[in-house]
């Protein structure tokens, strides 16, 4: 075993145990424990613990490493950096709708080498590093082999701050409906790229998104042989202002859809 897949071994164990502690609130959280941080954005206790118990542990594991994290800010490092989602999909947390998870990555340099998704609910961890393939759960996985857009599944996110291009989203959208085999929006947008990267759907597309969201589920894609890029084309998105993720085979027909719509905007 390498020293990345251990420390990725590890990064799986303080998920699970985290969300255990996530699991357990969710039987007993009530609505007076919803605080906003901004407009639709939702925050609780749950996701600042979570948050603290994933910092505490990962700083043992690698103390030189810097952070990257939706709740408590960036404190960055020279040469690694965590990039962390305590609880990505909060509004369904705190709505009760069991669709959630904790997103985690590792950066050296600027450059994603371990990712890491755990859904909670259904109690699935997607993961992969640099130069292996991608896991669920122990079991090695892939995107799938669907070479058209007629018979994919696509799924995404509803702007909900960021209406500045509401409207080519919603044309595209519109698009899609006619076009596809339909629509999904779960959410979580870590759960929606770990779920390009095992085949349940062939795209995940979104604007509007923070590299927390995105980090570690498409590093996972990417492992899993799937294809990324922006809206535009360019190939930096973590750290961009949307994203395409694919299973590749489908990819330049999609950005071709999207930039249809979005090059009007």
């Amino acid at each position: 075993m390498n020293q990345l897949e251990s420390m990725c071994r590890e990064a799986i164990s303080i998920s699970s145990e985290t969300a255990l502690f996530i699991s357990q609130q969710a039987k007993d959280f009530k609505s007076s424990d919803i605080e906003e941080k901004g407009l639709h954005d939702l925050v609780s206790y749950v996701d600042r613990t979570a948050e603290e118990m994933i910092v505490k542990e990962l700083k043992r594991l690698l103390p030189e490493a810097g952070f990257i994290a939706e709740e408590s800010g960036s404190k960055i490092a020279s040469r690694y950096n965590w990039i962390i989602d305590p609880l990505d999909g909060t509004t369904n947390f705190v709505h009760g709708v069991p669709v959630y998870s904790i997103s985690i990555a590792l950066q050296e340099n600027n450059k994603t080498i371990l990712g890491l998704v755990h859904e909670i609910n259904q109690n699935e961890c997607f993961y992969a590093w640099k130069d292996g393939p991608a896991f669920l759960n122990e079991k090695q996985i892939r995107v799938s082999e669907t070479q058209s857009l007629s018979k994919s599944l696509i799924a995404t996110g509803f702007p909900y701050s960021d209406f500045s291009r509401l409207q080519p989203y919603l044309e595209l959208f519109s698009q899609l409906t006619r076009n596809t085999r339909g629509l999904r929006r779960l959410g979580s947008a870590a759960v929606d790229l770990a779920y390009v990267a095992c085949g349940r759907f062939e795209v995940f597309y979104e604007y509007g998104l923070h590299p927390w969201d995105v980090a570690g589920g498409a590093f996972i894609v990417e492992q899993a042989g799937g294809k990324l890029s922006g809206f535009d084309g360019s190939r930096e998105v973590v750290f961009g202002t949307d994203i395409i993720a694919s299973n590749g085979l489908v990819h330049e027909d999609f950005l071709k859809e999207v930039q249809n719509h979005f090059c009007k905007a």
